[in-house]
């Protein structure tokens, strides 16, 4: 059963589970990378054989599987990702960046230069859910920066077939290249590339933490998204909400897996004991009902606050993935919320929402990273490149300026470099 508290009973520190890697796991992700480096494709299909039950002769998905799935997928489905995608291309479309150039000085211009990442990898978790959403939410963006080459990776199943639905996603996100890979193998594989597998620059996407371990080892090989942890939802909730919605949002998250955590702060003790009764309730109904179970039992918390200004400390302190506000005026306390993955408000708005369909990003900060990062979004693929242009001209005016300064830091050379131009012979 959930836990509940009055606020100051349990430290803000210890309201959300935070994942932190066992040594064992980063020995073994090690171990993995360093073969995948070494060994390349035999590595690969080894550890598909020894992780997915999948004996591969090719790794690399071809048009016709692509096609065979799009078409095994129910049409109801293929239209509604197809939404799906245009809200979200919609809402990231406003993120692109462009170039800037300054010239308002004479003889000086100064600029910045957006450019897209020239080839990217997005990782999709297979196992016990397949997520067609992460395949829309970490490509569209992608394509909307202007990436040239999208490669996706996702395990395959013992048959060696990726779930129909990820790969009809896929077809309509435009991703360029598909691999049957998963694991911190499949992240080993986009960064230092294989026989089969192009290497790429940057590695985007949620998985466990064998995958997260991963991803940490190779940044600087590669760039990355961010290191997520297991997913988090804080709600806050005043007394006039309805339990069972309050429950159930709680448990979008609780079934991701054991380690989720699901948070509720409110200023009414009876919305808090009512939410106990609907969860107790729910709980045994769901499909993924064990996976729940731990979550809520382990990780859940009730903490009952004073008021709803309380709780949004609260949030702020803890910087949750993803919060809801569920009261009849979100908006009188949006300018409030400093640290944030991604916000809900109202009490029509639950999270799975974002997950799915409305539009903003669901690939977040997590672990309270929210205080520093942000959602994915087309800034992710881009990098800026900056210049600056002088005429002899516009140099010789400030040359004892930049000298000046250069020598205060002693740094000769580069006070020499901008005075050289103008010694006579």
């Amino acid at each position: 059963m959930i836990k509940k508290y009055k606020f100051g009973e349990v430290s803000n520190e210890e309201i959300f589970a935070r994942f932190e890697p066992t040594s064992s796991v980063e020995d073994i992700v090690a171990d993995i990378i360093k073969n995948v480096k070494e060994n390349g494709d035999k590595a690969l299909f080894e550890y598909c054989e020894k992780f997915d039950k999948a004996k591969l002769t090719s790794l690399e998905v071809t048009e016709r599987e692509i096609e065979e799935a799009f078409n095994n997928v129910e049409p109801r489905f293929i239209e509604i990702i197809k939404t799906a995608a245009e809200n979200i291309k919609d809402f990231h479309k406003n993120q692109v960046r462009t170039s800037f150039i300054i010239n308002n000085k004479k003889g000086i211009v100064t600029g910045q230069k957006v450019t897209p990442i020239e080839k990217v990898g997005v990782y999709v978790p297979g196992g016990t859910a397949a997520y067609p959403s992460t395949v829309l939410m970490d490509t569209i963006p992608a394509k909307l920066a202007g990436c040239k080459e999208i490669i996706m990776v996702s395990p395959p199943d013992s048959n060696g077939k990726i779930n129909p639905v990820i790969l009809a996603a896929a077809k309509i996100a435009g991703v360029d290249r598909i691999f049957k890979l998963g694991g911190a193998q499949a992240v080993a594989a986009l960064a230092y590339g294989t026989e089969s597998v192009p290497n790429v620059y940057k590695i985007v996407g949620p998985g466990n933490a064998f995958v997260a371990e991963a991803k940490k080892q190779v940044f600087g090989m590669v760039s990355i998204d961010m290191i997520a942890g297991p997913s988090e939802i804080l709600v806050i909730a005043d007394g006039t909400c309805e339990a069972k919605n309050v429950a159930a949002d709680l448990l979008s998250q609780a079934e991701h897996d054991k380690m989720a955590s699901a948070v509720l702060v409110t200023d009414s003790n009876e919305l808090a004991d009512k939410v106990i009764e609907e969860l107790e309730r729910q709980i045994p109904l769901l499909p993924r009902a064990e996976i729940a179970r731990a979550s809520i039992d382990n990780n859940g918390k009730i903490i009952v606050s004073s008021s709803i200004e309380e709780a949004v400390k609260i949030a702020n302190e803890i910087a949750p993935e993803h919060l809801e506000i569920c009261v009849d005026n979100p908006f009188d306390y949006l300018d409030l919320i400093d640290n944030a993955g991604s916000i809900f408000m109202g009490k029509n708005c639950p999270e799975a929402l974002g997950d799915y369909y409305a539009g903003p990003n669901h690939t977040l900060p997590t672990s309270g990273t929210a205080k520093f990062s942000s959602p994915l979004s087309v800034d992710d693929f881009v990098k800026k490149t900056q210049y600056t242009y002088y005429t002899a001209e516009a140099l010789e005016k400030v040359k004892d300026d930049v000298a000046y300064f250069a020598e205060s830091e002693g740094l000769g050379a580069h006070a020499k470099s901008t005075t050289i131009r103008f010694e006579k012979e």
